[in-house]
């Protein structure tokens, strides 16, 4: 006679059962536990809520989806077709507001996020649209997101070594030009043309003429007087002491002209792109020292005292004469802007990651003032507050620095206070 197995059956499931109250009762400590710090992470939102988001958010991007595959179903064959193949970023949108389809570029120009447009303008432009139809064209300026400001050129931040505090040297605003029109009763297109680097270089030519021709107007206007003194007749004393103070500001206005065009031909040159290979590898350590040796004669005459240490093993792909440029230019400006027996530090080393070279050059000098700190990239800019030892420059160093960033793939910032000195930091890729 055998034995009834419901004894056994009863027996397994009361340990099921409290194998599943004690497991319940476990995550319900966790949870207790561990909420605090996830609101803390969460800015404040509880674990609930964020759970419920979540859940929210993977349900309607599931119903956005299947609302997406019925939406294809309705959009125009050919009109999908032309959208593939047009040059401009693009995107079309549903009545609801959502992205059905986007161009790559609509996230980098900062007009879609997280498959919703985020821009208040084109987003007003898309329902106006929707409501009257037709097509409406207007300019926009954006500014790139921070998260793609990190692998463009355009930004500057402490994931490529940047210091805290530093404010970026190379972010660049976008230039757009938008059409909006319908495709059909539920999509509407948006097309962006990027006119950025037109704009841009429309703005650089004309601060460019503008700022040559300033500077050409002393050279010449010297040599204007020094020849009427001339053709008057220089026997008198008092006539050669004036011919004599013509001279010299024809002599000083000549070397800061001859300083303008030198720059000008290392600006032009900081301009060539940089293509990393086998052929252009490069020891961040010894371009530093090279720098400070070619600059030990200036260094003696200001009585600075230039100290350079740093990561021997470091490497990166470039140009050695547009690195040394760049390198120098920081270093002859902390020297220039230091008092005599003051101290200048010159660091090389790599970012968390270790895929950027971060060169720091911090000197004690007076520091730059809050309001000119955004502007000191740019050519021909120059400070109010400048001294006898730096009224010779031409205002192109710094942006040299920022153009010799941007064509080797990095970056350059500045920290200043006025009193504490300044920090300038060069990120440049580890080759490799």
């Amino acid at each position: 006679m055998y034995d009834s197995p419901l004894p056994s059956i009863l027996v397994s499931s009361v340990f099921g059962v409290m194998g599943l109250a004690i497991a319940l009762a476990v995550l319900l400590f966790i949870i207790d536990h561990v909420e605090p710090i996830v609101e803390r992470l969460l800015g404040g939102a509880s674990f609930t809520e964020w759970l419920g988001n979540l859940i929210g958010r993977k349900t309607r991007g599931l119903r956005r989806r299947r609302d997406d595959d019925d939406g294809d179903a309705g959009l125009d064959a050919s009109a999908e077709s032309l959208l593939s193949i047009l040059p401009s970023a693009s995107l079309i949108v549903d009545r609801d507001g959502d992205v059905v389809r986007a161009n790559p570029q609509s996230y980098r120009l900062g007009i879609v996020r997280d498959d919703s447009i985020v821009n208040e303008k084109v987003l007003e432009t898309v329902r106006e649209v929707f409501a009257t139809g037709g097509r409406q064209r207007f300019d926009l300026e954006t500014e790139t997101p921070e998260r793609f400001v990190t692998a463009s050129d355009d930004d500057t931040q402490s994931g490529a070594g940047v210091s805290p505090g530093a404010r970026p040297g190379v972010r660049r605003p976008n230039w757009l030009k938008v059409t909006v029109g319908r495709v059909d009763e539920r999509h509407v297109v948006v097309l962006i043309d990027d006119v950025s680097e037109t704009v841009r270089f429309a703005q650089i030519r004309d601060s460019f003429i503008i700022n040559v021709s300033e500077q050409l107007l002393g050279p010449t206007e010297a040599l204007g007087r020094l020849a009427d003194d001339l053709e008057a007749g220089g026997g008198n004393v008092p006539d050669r002491a004036r011919i004599e103070a013509d001279a010299r500001e024809v002599r000083t206005t000549s070397n800061h002209l001859n300083h303008m065009v030198s720059d000008l031909l290392l600006l032009i040159k900081a301009q060539e792109p940089i293509v990393p290979s086998a052929a252009n590898r490069l020891n961040v350590m010894d371009e530093v020292r090279a720098v400070k040796a070619s600059l030990a004669q200036r260094i003696a005459d200001f009585g600075v005292d230039v100290n350079v240490e740093g990561d021997d093993s470091l490497v990166v792909n470039g140009d050695s004469g547009q690195i040394r440029t760049a390198l120098t230019k920081l270093v002859e400006n902390a020297i220039e802007y230091s008092e005599p027996g003051g101290y200048v530090g010159v660091s090389v080393e790599a970012d968390e990651m270790r895929r950027h070279a971060v060169i720091r050059v911090i000197d004690q000098g007076k520091g730059i003032a809050k309001r000119e700190q955004s502007r000191i990239f740019e050519r021909f800019y120059r400070g109010a507050d400048q001294s006898a030892r730096t009224a010779d420059g031409v205002g192109l160093g710094l942006s040299i620095v920022k153009h010799v960033a941007l064509t080797h793939h990095g970056t350059v910032a500045v920290w200043s206070a006025p009193g504490q000195g300044s920090t300038f930091t060069l990120t440049l890729p580890i080759a490799r």
